[in-house]
């Protein structure tokens, strides 16, 4: 665990050590797994982490509430979520929403914790927190370099604040984008993945024989829902790969109550919260992805062919299109295409070679060594 945001400097570290602040956001698992990887980078640097998150310093049990409404949202209400993308994030002309106002009300929080841990550079990895962090240093408050790393292949506006120094992207596209909206650096140093995922997984061959005690000579092809468990007719996508002869691997996260509806598909291998995911992947072949999200870039390390299908509204829709645009995955509109996708990908195929080669050429770089303040050494 990075070690408490609450101690005081003098008690943390010997004088001089690096201290680096990343701002996180526990919506689903996504953000959070992108801090503790980097987190665990910023030690190989010498780097002491500091990882809060961002709607724990939001006043009155607002971040509480923001993160069960859209919870909320996602699992059952997507329209609402859809609209409320439309409205806050989506770019257009006009006068349109900010998250200044709600990222504001956590300023004299962060500064007060910037205070106190006296960090060399603060790194955001949630919109909300850009906002912010961007609002403090446009105003002075904020006295150390803020990045920005955006982890949607999709930008949204709210990622998009100028006070920011630098944004750190997944791809060119996005680094574009960035620098077409901001006079504000940015650079691609594609995701953030743990070291497992891009090496052979130890765990591979356990799986395997699971799979093949379950259903011999099916081929399993997981379907991700998410750390919330929020995907739309997973049952009948499920019937649909079970009876084409593939084994459906459900990945529920840790909605249980997903994952006791879902136990009931015939032919379906049901999970809940799977801590060994290099392994699973690396058992596997191919993922149904929903999200563009964090699942689906540690297939694209793990060389895990990537299919769009029935993506969630709003970041999700548009993340799975800019994936597929980007010949990163393949975007399925439908049962009957979703399946052609699949058999595409037979093991020593071309495709699935040429697939895993530019999952693999994203990740060019460490977003880590390019937040200011920390890799040049002791100020």
């Amino acid at each position: 665990m990075p070690p408490s945001a609450g101690t005081p400097r003098d008690e943390q570290a010997p004088a001089g050590r690096r201290r680096a602040l990343i701002l996180s956001a526990g919506m689903g698992a996504g953000h959070d797994a992108v801090a503790a990887e980097l987190a665990r980078r910023a030690g190989t640097y010498g780097v002491e982490p500091h990882v809060v998150d961002v709607l724990e310093l939001l006043p009155y049990g607002l971040g509480t509430g923001l993160r069960r409404f859209y919870q909320a949202s996602v699992r059952h209400f997507p329209w609402v979520y859809a609209g409320l993308y439309g409205a806050f994030m989506r770019g257009g002309a006009g006068p349109r929403p900010s998250g200044v106002p709600l990222a504001g009300l956590a300023g004299d929080r962060l500064t007060d914790l910037v205070d106190r841990l006296d960090p060399d550079a603060v790194v955001s990895v949630f919109h909300l927190a850009a906002q912010l962090t961007g609002h403090l240093r446009a105003l002075g408050r904020l006295r150390v370099p803020s990045s920005v790393f955006l982890l949607d292949f999709a930008v949204h506006r709210q990622w998009l604040h100028p006070g920011n120094d630098r944004y750190l992207c997944l791809t060119e596209g996005a680094a574009r984008e960035v620098g077409r909206s901001l006079a504000t650096p940015a650079v691609t140093t594609g995701p953030v993945v743990p070291p497992g995922f891009l090496a052979p997984a130890p765990g591979a061959a356990r799986w395997r024989e699971r799979f093949a005690a379950d259903a011999p000579g099916r081929l399993p092809v997981l379907l991700s829902a998410g750390a919330w468990g929020a995907a739309s007719r997973p049952a009948e996508t499920a019937g649909l790969l079970s009876g084409a002869g593939y084994l459906p691997v459900l990945l529920c996260g840790r909605n249980e109550r997903l994952l006791a509806r879902m136990s009931r598909v015939p032919g379906a291998v049901v999970l809940g919260w799977v801590d060994d995911m290099p392994g699973l992947m690396g058992a596997s072949y191919a993922l149904v992805d929903n999200a563009a999200g964090q699942t689906a870039v540690q297939a694209l390390a793990a060389g895990l062919p990537v299919v769009g299908h029935r993506p969630l509204p709003g970041h999700g829709a548009e993340g799975v299109r800019r994936m597929a645009g980007l010949g990163l995955s393949e975007l399925a509109a439908d049962g009957p295409a979703l399946l052609d996708a699949l058999a595409r990908l037979p093991d020593g195929g071309g495709e699935r070679a040429d697939r895993a080669a530019r999952g693999r050429a994203l990740f060019r770089g460490d977003a880590l060594a390019c937040v200011a303040g920390l890799t040049e050494g002791p100020s």
